[in-house]
């Protein structure tokens, strides 16, 4: 099992503590810093190159939203998980368009907190139903999104993988509904990925939502 090195980045002390606590009884996971504001992560992420960092958005100095826009500018391969108590739509979208790999709540368990950071350093991280279904709201409230046609166009079988993962479905999830090998899913989403200049499934569902391409029941 590979290790995982994180970076906590996270204002309060006592919620560093916690996180540190939970996480760190994954075998596989070490907490190498923890950091109390977006220029503390920036500079410490140049130093330690952490394998994820774990983010807050509200921060003093420097917020999440800005750190991790400037964190996967200079970095393109960084991996950052927002972590965090905020889940408005204003805080939800520019997280994840800044380049978060994912966006879990602070009141999710420790194993879910534990799971997405596994799911993340595996490159297979997205959002969960409730998350992603505000986002999908924000734009279809904003009206702002571009056309689905600004885009490379989709095969029938990688429009349904981008549908099943709109519904929060994990790749395996989506290979039994499918019927299709879990290998195959992940073809798919790297397909998806290539034509539209993506990095990962949750940029994927970004896109999408920002195009009007998915919907969530």
């Amino acid at each position: 099992m590979d290790e995982i090195r994180v970076m906590i980045t996270d204002d309060d002390p006592l919620v560093r503590v916690a996180l540190k606590h939970f996480i760190s009884r994954a075998p596989e996971i070490t907490v190498i810093a923890e950091v109390e504001n977006g220029v503390e992560a920036i500079a410490a992420y140049e130093r330690l190159q952490p394998d994820i960092v774990m983010m807050d958005v509200q921060m003093p100095v420097m917020g999440g939203i800005e750190a991790t826009g400037e964190i996967t500018a200079r970095w393109p391969e960084a991996c950052v998980l927002a972590v965090t108590t905020l889940d408005g739509r204003d805080t939800v979208l520019p997280m994840l368009s800044a380049g978060a790999s994912g966006y879990m709540l602070k009141d999710s368990s420790a194993d879910e907190i534990v799971s997405a950071l596994r799911q993340a350093h595996q490159g297979t991280s997205s959002l969960s139903p409730r998350i992603a279904a505000m986002l999908v709201q924000h734009v279809r409230d904003a009206k702002t999104g571009g056309s689905g046609d600004e885009l490379e166009p989709l095969t029938e079988r990688e429009s349904q993988v981008l549908e099943h993962l709109a519904l929060g479905m994990s790749n395996s999830e989506m290979a039994e509904t499918l019927h299709v090998s879990e290998g195959t899913v992940k073809a798919h989403l790297g397909s998806i990925m290539s034509k539209w200049h993506v990095r990962d499934r949750v940029q994927v569902l970004v896109t999408a939502a920002r195009a009007g391409l998915v919907d969530f029941r």
